[in-house]
């Protein structure tokens, strides 16, 4: 199995201004490789809360992190952070870090199912002990229902004849490995995308879907300003335009603030809670190039206003 490299690490740590005595989340814990960089600039008084989805990301984080006073593990989804910070008494944070996506290690293990390039059950499941596998929701989906999942979250052209074909194959055998699913989408694909499986988009919808990526991000993000302290930071790493179109989307109306309805009100006394800090960041080339999956990562930073 290949090791997981974490993206834009300095960059997020750098981003997120770390204080020896601060209180931060790394809501995406993944392999601790931003969590780790968050530790090491924190002394006896910091703390950091950690969480993560999957079984196998937090037993490497108690691995890790069982003799550190310092941390604190949660086995759950960042769309409870208020949740959780307030069990275990953090109150007011000084940073909340996101980095969205798959991991490594979760691409890397065929008995996963993320991957359409290795064969394995067809799971795809963040959380492998709770919900509905990809496996069961394609054997009792609507072809509206595929067809919606796919170009909602895919941005799939070929939805339709996707749709289609999986209903065909699957009254005739269940779709429970990921190379079948590859296969059927590769014999409904009239045409290729240069340099792109043509099972990519497909597989990026299904999971997003199985794990409700994008409702449990917006639900994240409707919590962080109230539970970060005064100048406290944000800073979130997406990999696909729908997770960043979100993220910009939710710092831009927290920027732009609330104004009343035809009322004229002065500049000082609207309600701006963040504010945006430089402009989005990408991987470097060297980075890239060192691990070919951070090329589409996408950073943003925002800070709490008041």
């Amino acid at each position: 199995m290949l090791a997981h490299n974490t993206v834009l690490i300095q960059e997020a740590v750098d981003a997120l201004l770390i204080k020896p005595k601060g209180r931060y989340v790394d809501c995406t814990y993944g392999r601790g490789g931003h969590s780790q960089a968050i530790a090491d600039k924190m002394d006896a008084q910091g703390r950091l809360l950690v969480i993560d989805k999957d079984p196998d990301a937090i037993l490497d984080a108690k691995r890790r992190f069982s003799q550190d006073q310092r941390v604190t593990i949660v086995h759950g989804s960042f769309v409870q952070i208020a949740k959780h910070i307030q069990k275990y008494n953090m109150e007011k944070v000084d940073g909340i870090l996101l980095d969205l996506g798959v991991s490594s290690p979760q691409i890397n293990s065929a008995a996963r199912g993320f991957s359409f390039s290795k064969d394995g059950p067809l799971d795809m499941r963040m959380n492998s002990t709770q919900g509905i596998s990809a496996t069961d929701w394609i054997q009792k989906a609507s072809e509206a229902e595929i067809v919606q999942v796919l170009r909602t979250y895919g941005e799939e052209r070929f939805a339709r004849r996707i749709a289609r074909k999986i209903i065909e194959v699957r009254t005739a055998q269940k779709i429970d490995r990921t190379k079948l699913l590859v296969q059927v989408i590769e014999s409904a694909v009239p045409s290729r995308e240069y340099r792109k499986h043509p099972a990519t988009r497909s597989f990026q919808a299904i999971r997003i879907h199985i794990n409700n990526e994008l409702d449990e991000l917006k639900g994240c993000l409707a919590d962080v300003v109230d539970l970060l302290a005064s100048r406290g930071r944000l800073v979130v790493i997406s990999f696909h335009s729908l997770e960043d179109r979100i993220v910009k989307h939710f710092i831009r109306e927290m920027e732009v603030g609330s104004l009343p309805a035809r009322l004229p009100i002065p500049d000082d006394k609207v309600d701006r809670r963040l504010k945006s800090i430089g402009k989005a960041t990408r991987p470097s080339n060297a980075e890239v190039v060192g691990n070919n999956r951070a090329r589409s990562a996408i950073m943003r930073v925002a800070e709490k206003t008041v």
